[in-house]
């Protein structure tokens, strides 16, 4: 019988350039990245950046046009599947961009999409705020007329790379609008960053609170049409959520490749550890939630290349993060178990993960709120939609 995840030939030489780039060119540096607390040398982020321009793996989905790759959503989480193998979000490094900004006018396209996808420039999302997480309707940065233009107020928490971006996509309510994106550049006056929090994991970004006061923006900083925030971001949640997902797939088989060579070579007793149910049952349980995992992730890539009812790729992309969120921490939680006191240092993968994969059941949407998207499609959809 065929394996339900099918690649193509092509997407099978793809998932292995990616293999290789990560096994050659990320993985070396996690140690110093952990010991730097995610931060790396220019040199080596400048040489991690070119590797993956030339392997051709920067820029993903974007349009080939614009510097992308112009990949199927297949192949998106076929590479990214091995992303998730790295810890550190070293990754992260890969130039890539924003699925909104695909929205954005051919000026925005030349002026922030090609310069990311070169490795030259860096969006960050500013979405959340102090009280207002996955509900937009809590957002309070607004957006009033100025003349041609709009005047930008607001605070915006936990913003991913909002440290080193050279502008921010910026969620705000518009005056006679409503929820619109608009893209605001960093060193515009106004805009400050007033807290940089530490926070568990070790990656090459922070996620500051960035404050707008009275930023004034031209019309041109409007990305898509006004009032369509929710629309464009629709998008890129599933997209995001399907990447967290594909990340912790990826996560799991590293996690498990390890614990298993771990396992099978050390002895306690007399015997391998691997021969003791103690340790063997829970990898086996391990192994059951990283497979289904899998199935998930890679039956929503395939609905979404097959222009399956958005909706239902939506309510899909949410089941797919909420298991394999909460599965990749709970493999990690073993695999630690595992390795016992060397499972607790920080120079194995195996407690790097552990911290690492924590926020992945709480950023994009908690699996609290995946529950609530899950359940409200069970209702609108019908179960057999949502679960076959």
């Amino acid at each position: 019988m065929a394996p339900l995840v099918q690649l193509s030939a092509e997407q099978e030489l793809l998932a292995d350039r990616a293999r290789r780039f990560v096994d050659d060119v990320l993985l070396p540096h996690e140690v110093a990245a952990e010991q730097a607390r995610g931060r790396l040398p220019t040199e080596v982020v400048d040489r991690i950046r070119a590797e993956a321009l030339a392997a051709g793996l920067a820029g993903g989905r974007h349009p080939v046009e614009h510097g992308g790759q112009g990949w199927s959503t297949v192949d998106y989480v076929a590479v990214h599947e091995q992303f998730g193998r790295c810890t550190n979000g070293l990754w992260w490094w890969i130039p890539d961009a924003y699925n909104v900004l695909g929205a954005g006018t051919a000026e925005q396209v030349e002026r922030y999409l090609v310069p990311s996808l070169r490795g030259t420039a860096s969006l960050s999302y500013a979405v959340t705020e102090e009280h207002a997480g996955s509900d937009p309707s809590g957002i309070l940065t607004t957006a009033r007329r100025d003349g041609d233009g709009w005047v930008i107020d607001g605070e915006k928490w936990f913003v991913t790379s909002g440290d080193v971006a050279t502008a921010h996509i910026v969620v705000a309510n518009a005056e006679g609008h409503g929820p619109t994106l608009f893209i605001v550049d960093a060193d515009r006056p106004g805009v400050s960053i007033v807290d940089d929090p530490p926070f568990t994991h070790s990656f090459p970004h922070g996620h500051p609170t960035i404050r707008f006061t009275a930023v004034r923006v031209g019309p041109d900083a409007v990305l898509g049409d006004p009032g369509a925030a929710e629309t464009l971001q629709q998008a890129w949640f599933v997209e995001e959520r399907l990447g967290i997902a594909v990340h912790c797939v990826g996560a799991m088989g590293r996690l498990l490749e390890e614990a298993v060579e771990w396992a099978t070579k050390r002895e306690q007793g007399g015997a391998r550890i691997i021969d003791h149910q103690g340790v063997s049952f829970p990898l086996a349980d391990s192994a059951a939630d990283a497979a289904a995992a899998r199935l998930l992730v890679y039956e929503v890539a395939a609905l979404a290349d097959g222009g399956a009812d958005p909706k239902v790729v939506h309510a899909k992309a949410s089941l797919a993060k909420l298991f394999a969120s909460e599965a990749a921490y709970r493999c990690a939680d073993r695999v630690v178990q595992t390795f016992g006191g060397r499972g607790y240092v920080r120079t194995y993968a195996a407690e790097r993960f552990l911290r690492e994969l924590r926020v992945d059941r709480i950023w994009e949407g908690t699996s609290e709120i995946q529950r609530l998207v899950v359940s409200r499609a069970l209702q609108r959809r019908g179960v057999r939609t949502v679960i076959a």
